[in-house]
């Protein structure tokens, strides 16, 4: 499964999406959470201090290796340099499944111990010195849309995405790469502002969209939320001690999360579940493929020098049952 929280900056997205991990770590379930942020917080919202959160390997900083790797045997790709954030995989490529050992896990995640479980973390990186005013954040995202692209999961196997704020992620294609997408919004005129928009984007795609309404106080804000969202409204959250002390760096078992932040936590669970019956393997690789195509034309065949669509196999689609063709690691 395959899980993203969106919202508008200062939402609330990165603690509901840590809570979700602690949540899914809790039932021993595998787990890998990616903070694709430009605003790197998961990894102190799961527990990490400052100096350990900085210390993540950035996943952009191994692109090379993440594209060498992944394109494997597949002879349409004649090169890693041909390879862009939106390339998909084909007959000879390597799938990364969620619970193996690998070199892109080994050089890009972490392991971290939570709430009895474990979880591998892994970041994009934040902006660094080199890229202010000649780089965009995308381009560090690139590497999680070409992971996510390769990755196949199955029921009971979780990757967590805390996506960028806002309506960036509809500069690619990453916003089609999840079963279910959890928009995080507050009970205020900006915090549905981006839902709207959110939904516009995504109402031709298919995308999986259900609320989270965040820092709920009281029936005024749920009803504003219930009557500026409706039937997408699916959970809310309100005040949290547990929240609070964490943020002050003082983290306290799941257990102790009050009972009903525990319940929303079990309703998301519940409803990411029920999406894996509806994956449709063959629609998520046209999608896939269709923005691999718009982005060769816009700008990667320039980029690379290479006819990008030559890349695409036709005869190929993702899933569990390409895992046994695809070349071996």
């Amino acid at each position: 499964m395959k899980i993203a929280f969106v919202g508008k900056g200062g939402s609330g997205k990165t603690t509901l999406s840590s809570l979700f991990v602690r949540h899914l770590a809790a039932r021993r379930a595998p787990v890998i959470a990616v903070d694709a942020d430009i605003n790197q917080h998961l990894g102190a919202a799961l527990g990490l201090t400052d100096t350990e959160a900085a210390a993540l390997p950035p996943m952009g900083a191994h692109l090379p290796l993440i594209k060498d790797y992944l394109r494997g045997a597949n002879p349409r790709i004649s090169g890693p340099d041909e390879m862009i954030k939106t390339t998909p995989p084909g007959t000879g490529s390597r799938l990364l499944r969620v619970t193996e050992d690998n070199p892109v896990y080994d050089a890009c995640a972490r392991p971290l111990a939570l709430d009895g479980g474990q979880v591998r973390l892994m970041a994009t990186g934040p902006f660094t010195e080199a890229d202010l005013g000649v780089a965009c954040y995308h381009s560090k995202v690139g590497a999680v849309e070409l992971c996510l692209n390769h990755l196949v999961d199955g029921r009971e196997e979780y990757v967590v995405v805390d996506m960028t704020a806002g309506s960036d992620s509809f500069a690619s294609g990453l916003f089609t790469r999840f079963d279910m997408t959890f928009l995080v919004a507050e009970p205020t005129r900006k915090g549905v502002a981006v839902y709207r928009q959110y939904r516009e984007y995504a109402r031709d795609f298919g995308v999986a969209l259900k609320v989270v309404g965040n820092k709920v106080q009281g029936p005024d804000d749920l009803a504003f939320l219930r009557t500026e969202v409706g039937d997408d409204l699916l959970v809310t959250v309100g005040h949290s001690d547990w929240v609070r002390a964490m943020e002050k760096g003082r983290p306290l078992p799941l257990a102790e999360l009050e009972d009903a932040n525990r319940e929303a936590l079990r309703t998301l669970y519940a409803t990411a579940d029920a999406a894996y019956d509806r994956r449709d393997w063959e629609r998520y690789t046209r999608q896939m493929v269709h923005f691999h195509l718009r982005n060769a034309e816009s700008w990667g065949n320039a980029r690379t020098g290479a006819d990008l669509a030559a890349q695409v196999d036709p005869e190929f689609v993702l899933s569990e049952h390409a895992v046994a063709a695809a070349q071996p690691a």
